[in-house]
């Protein structure tokens, strides 16, 4: 894919600003024009994932930490939420099938965890063309090579999603926790 013709929205979760920093440099470094979108509350997330802020895109990246298969989200004062705003920590799979709209969009998740069949089935559901996460907890420097050197195959080397997903899950033993899930 030509870099610029490229399009991809990084929406960086609570307690990640470091990766996000590091992703966003290095993709404009490679020619990307990154749209950041911070999340600081469930409602940031379900505006990103449902699309009523992020336009078109090919590519969402979502740098999370994960556990159980669920995106963590902050606790936020009572008072704080939004009217209707989920009020859980955990944004799983549930979530997703309920505000995902995502025709076409590839998925890449950082987070541990946030490779679980069910989490990556409801991405799926929600139209999006594929989705790549690691299935257990992972170091965070392997998760982020394994982004770019992915992302690096997709733009410079112009593999397809499959291959340079291999690519990347090839480094080392860390990066082979990342799965591919695509539409059939």
């Amino acid at each position: 894919m030509d870099q610029q013709a490229m399009r991809i929205i990084l929406a960086a979760g609570p307690n990640s600003e470091l990766e996000s920093f590091a992703l966003r440099a290095a993709l404009e470094n490679f020619g990307v024009k990154v749209d950041m979108h911070w999340i600081g509350r469930p409602n940031d997330l379900i505006h990103v994932l449902s699309g009523r802020v992020r336009g078109e895109i090919d590519y969402l990246l979502l740098s999370f930490h994960g556990e159980e298969g669920a995106f963590i989200m902050p606790e936020l004062g009572e008072d704080v939420y939004e009217d209707e705003e989920p009020r859980d920590t955990a944004f799983g799979a549930d979530e997703i099938k309920r505000y995902a709209s995502l025709e076409g969009v590839h998925v890449i998740s950082t987070g541990c965890t946030l490779g679980e069949k069910n989490l990556a089935d409801a991405f799926l559901e929600a139209g999006a063309t594929s989705y790549s996460a690691p299935d257990d907890y992972i170091d965070g420097n392997a998760a982020f090579i394994f982004v770019l050197t992915m992302l690096y195959e997709l733009i410079n080397n112009t593999k397809t999603v499959r291959a340079a997903f291999d690519r990347a899950r090839s480094i080392d033993e860390e990066t082979k926790l990342f799965q591919l899930y695509m539409q059939k």
